[in-house]
């Protein structure tokens, strides 16, 4: 790949010719053949006429579809409401804590599926509530709950970095002429907030209808969503048919859900006063009680979990050990459901995701150079397109992999390397988006300034380009290498039994019986939750690192 250089008269960075062609075809080449061929291939199977007509006819599949569309709207209702005040609290008030608060309510959403629904089930038997007669495994309200508690962050960080910026002149005006705080929310602020409430409830949306693991886990049979039946119907019937037609009505939202949340984003506004502006300390018992409650939410809902997690791992039968982590070591091959120890299945996703993270990384930086220097239209037509693979299902990824890439010249399924590469499919969107913020950043006036001063193409490349475009590369990998690491809707598809990863050996053990196999699935999911936490961490510390923020 060349160097980036300046367009003419606009000072966005570009590529040469040459290159462009280079990164279309390395980008158009990869998302064609693990992301548009086994997409393709599912419609092919589920739009079948005899197909079509066995499963739209079953009303079990409707049931499905209902809970699906439910169990997705409640759970984003909630998580709206439960934000709300906990965005407010960490975008407009100044208090001790509030970065301890941001960062508690952030870790979450970067959190494997596998790690959050094991969190949950710890915490249900933790308080007795996994027994007659209140049982809530199972249910829909454990999956809401633990839906809640992956997607807070959505909310928290959408509309709070909207409302940060608000100017408050309109709040004070109605104030001064007499009006109830109630009010002033009603109908000043909450119209205000309307298209981030909008917009990130169409995230959460998309992201509760398209949720694998923690209704897998969670749900059990009794609750089962389009994506669960995808992937019994696949992998423990073999009905490619059946799971064809299901994935294509996934599809269908997703698509929709998509479509939405890109009308939506196009009517957020530019806003017109820097956060710094508008945060202040809390004044009144009032406003410190809001406060306190936006710190109970997140601690209740998002500081429990996580508590009763670590709690149950190091519980053993005489009180408190570290048992269960050195059980991670043994490796019975008598027991065919983890033939290898826990420790290689940290190993095994450990490395699946760093090659992950290197393919995401390559693809999503050629795809936003090129994206960022076509023309304004076409751009945006990429920019959506690029984002595809971020809303659609990981279980569908997978699934299309398993039932099209299985003949010569494509027989790619068995191979080791499809799972890194199915997670890199995943992982790409983050590095797109990104890079090509960062990119979209640069100020053209100090590249000109820099050429005035003398300095020659290179040196602008690499003195101002390269850092910001670096920045950008570090970012999109610690995503990228955060869904990587604990991926398990298409690695459920594509893993092979001998090589589990972290999330599949989870499920594994929690399938089960005894105690010394759920905590051992506890001690596992508290070390990926420690992996995923600490690789973003560390990822963002090299990232202010670049950027000379230290």
């Amino acid at each position: 790949m060349s160097a980036p250089r300046t367009v003419a008269g606009v000072g966005r960075p570009a590529l040469g010719p040459a290159a462009t062609v280079v990164a279309v075809v390395v980008v158009g080449g990869f998302l064609s053949l693990f992301y548009a061929l086994p997409l393709a291939g599912i419609l092919g199977r589920g739009l079948t006429p005899d197909a079509a007509r066995g499963v739209l006819g079953d009303t079990g599949v409707w049931r499905i579809v209902w809970f699906t569309m439910w169990q997705a709207a409640a759970s984003t209702i909630v998580t709206v409401v439960l934000g709300l005040p906990v965005a407010h609290a960490l975008s407009r008030r100044r208090f001790i804590g509030r970065g301890v608060l941001r960062t508690v309510v952030t870790v979450p959403f970067v959190l494997p599926t596998v790690v959050v629904a094991t969190a949950f089930l710890s915490t249900s038997e933790r308080f007795g509530l996994d027994d007659d007669p209140v049982r809530l495994p199972g249910t829909a309200w454990a999956i809401i709950v633990a839906h809640v508690f992956f997607n807070l962050a959505v909310v928290v960080r959408s509309v709070g970095g909207w409302w940060s910026q608000l100017d408050d002149r309109p709040e004070s005006a109605a104030r001064t002429l007499g009006a109830a705080p109630w009010r002033v929310f009603v109908e000043v602020t909450l119209p205000r907030l309307a298209p981030a409430i909008r917009s990130s409830a169409a995230i959460v949306f998309l992201f509760t209808f398209t949720s694998f693991g923690v209704v897998l886990i969670l749900g059990g049979l009794r609750r089962a969503t389009v994506e669960t039946e995808i992937w019994r119907f696949a992998t423990q019937r073999t009905d490619f048919e059946t799971a064809a037609v299901l994935g294509v009505l996934q599809l269908v939202v997703v698509v929709s859900m998509l479509a939405v949340n890109g009308r939506l984003q196009a009517g957020i506004a530019e806003t017109t006063r820097a956060a710094r502006e508008v945060e202040r300390r809390p004044r009144g018992a009032g406003e410190w009680a809001m406060v306190a409650a936006a710190a109970g939410i997140v601690l209740v809902i998002v500081g429990t979990p996580i508590a009763v997690l670590v709690e149950r791992s190091l519980s053993v039968a005489d009180g408190y050990g570290l048992d269960h982590y050195r059980g991670l070591g043994d490796q019975d091959q008598r027991i065919p459901l983890l033939p290898v120890s826990g420790w290689t299945a940290v190993a095994n996703s450990l490395s699946w995701a760093a090659m992950a993270t290197v393919i995401a990384t390559v693809v999503g930086t050629l795809a936003a150079l090129v994206t960022v220097a076509a023309p304004r239209r076409v751009g945006r037509v990429a920019d959506i397109a690029l984002l595809l693979p971020l809303g659609t299902s990981a279980v569908l990824v997978g699934f299309g992999m398993l039932i099209t890439l299985d003949e010569p010249p494509l027989d790619l399924r068995t191979r080791w390397w499809i799972v890194p590469v199915a997670q890199a499919v995943i992982g790409v969107p983050f590095v797109v988006r990104s890079v090509a913020t960062a990119l979209r950043g640069i100020d053209p006036r100090v590249r000109e300034a820099a050429a005035t001063s003398g300095a020659s193409p290179r040196q602008v490349r690499w003195s101002i380009d390269l850092p910001i475009v670096s920045r950008g590369m570090v970012v999109g990998a610690a995503f990228a290498f955060a869904v990587s690491v604990g991926e398990f809707g298409a690695t459920a598809f594509l893993v092979r039994p001998q090589r589990p990863t972290a999330p599949t050996a989870i499920f594994r053990l929690l399938g089960r019986p005894g105690e010394t196999a759920f905590g051992q699935a506890m001690a596992l999911s508290v070390v990926l939750m420690a992996v995923t936490a600490g690789a973003v961490l560390v990822i963002e510390r090299l990232r202010s690192t670049v950027a000379g923020e230290l």
